[in-house]
């Protein structure tokens, strides 16, 4: 069978073997596919860093019929992520993109707008401008959801459908663990709703904002990691319902 050769985000790797690795790696055309790099692990490998975290590269593999392994033929680097990892909070990042990718998405379904999604979300870090992780950390998880069709209604109450985000006396919203939208303080009180938390009307703002516009060219802000935490929260619990599992790096990122 010939080769294929695709675009690809590597998301994990694995030992396998003496000198190989499993590699987990998102195609533009094909989605998430798993492969065998034969010899990726000896010193004189020619996959070089193409296989390190995030890395953007140029695959060429071999597909072979009612196999679940592809073999990587071979490699090559377009866009390394390894001047983000000496920042504490952009390496976090990135392994926070790599695990909710892995996690998330479903064997070889194609999916070039999350693909386009996990590019743009590195490229907006590499810029280095001020608050670029966290503008960008808060962009990918939205879309991640949205994309995955998880995201609800954020400007309705899902108990008694009052909108929530009149210009001139938005209401409170709040929302819980496996509860899939926001509540009103009312319906809060009068179901009982505990172990909520409140989604601010100042991160409902920043997410119509992000659902319109590229990360590239939202409205000025100064951002740092508390701006729009309680919506980058949300977003994983979502995640978290959906995947049936704790994401491990979303605790690790948030302290950073």
């Amino acid at each position: 069978m010939p080769a294929r050769v695709s675009e690809a985000f590597v998301l994990q790797t694995w030992p396998f073997k003496e000198g190989d690795l499993i590699v987990s790696f998102l195609c533009r055309d094909m989605g998430k596919l798993r492969g065998v790099a034969r010899r990726a692990r000896r010193p004189k490998s020619g996959f070089g860093s193409g296989l390190e975290r995030l890395s953007h590269i140029k695959m060429s593999y071999f597909q072979r019929e009612n196999r679940e392994l592809v073999n990587i033929d071979s490699c090559e680097l377009v866009h390394s992520q390894f001047a983000l990892s000496s920042d504490f909070a952009a390496a976090c990042a990135l392994d926070y993109f790599a695990e909710v990718s892995e996690q998330l998405l479903p064997a070889a379904e194609p999916g070039e707008k999350y693909f386009r999604l996990l590019s743009a979300s590195l490229e907006h870090m590499r810029e280095g401008t001020p608050g670029a992780v966290w503008r960008a950390v808060t962009y990918f998880s939205l879309w991640a959801v949205r994309l995955a069709g998880l995201l609800p209604e954020l400007h309705v109450c899902l108990g008694c459908g009052a909108w929530l985000d009149d210009e001139e006396n938005p209401q409170r919203a709040f929302y819980g663990r496996f509860r899939a939208g926001l509540y009103c303080q009312e319906c809060r009180s009068a179901l009982d709703l505990r172990g909520t938390w409140e989604l601010t009307h100042e991160s409902r703002v920043i997410a119509a904002e992000m659902l319109r516009t590229p990360v590239g060219q939202l409205p000025a802000r100064k951002w740092n990691r508390e701006m729009a935490a309680d919506l980058r929260r949300f977003l994983s619990q979502q995640l978290e319902s959906h995947i049936e599992r704790k994401l491990i790096t979303f605790p690790v990122l948030e302290a950073a």
